[in-house]
């Protein structure tokens, strides 16, 4: 599977998972780059204009629901970015919340490297 120049913003504030899951993404060739933080996440967002955005929830200060309100307020080019929710937050009341919310889909830490890249895809056709 394939990501072919993607360009996808991945947005964690545990370093290993971030680094894990850019790692990932790269070999599937991918255009990668991090955020440790929602805030860190927007200014991101403008400069780098990715086609996807992969998210944890739980994070200090700005949480993963508060980024992508804030994201789908913004102009319509950087509004209409696919979000991906990755989280521990693995129930159905969290699932829901994180659709609710503004993600188009969500999956739950830890994610095999396979589903990850499946999920991506799937969120660009």
């Amino acid at each position: 599977m394939d990501l072919n120049g993607t360009k996808i913003l991945v947005v964690d504030d545990e370093i290993d998972t971030r680094d894990v899951i850019a790692f990932i993404l790269q070999q599937a060739a991918a255009d990668v780059i991090t955020a440790a933080s929602g805030e860190e996440a927007l200014t991101a967002l403008a400069k780098f204009q990715p086609d996807v955005l992969i998210s944890d929830i739980g994070m200090p200060n700005m949480n993963g629901y508060m980024l992508i309100k804030q994201i789908r307020k913004l102009a319509p080019h950087l509004s209409q970015v696919k979000a991906l929710a990755l989280t521990a937050y693995a129930g159905e009341i969290n699932y829901q919340l994180a659709l609710q919310t503004g993600f188009q889909a969500h999956l739950s830490k830890p994610v095999k490297p396979e589903k990850l890249i499946e999920t991506v895809i799937n969120l660009l056709n």
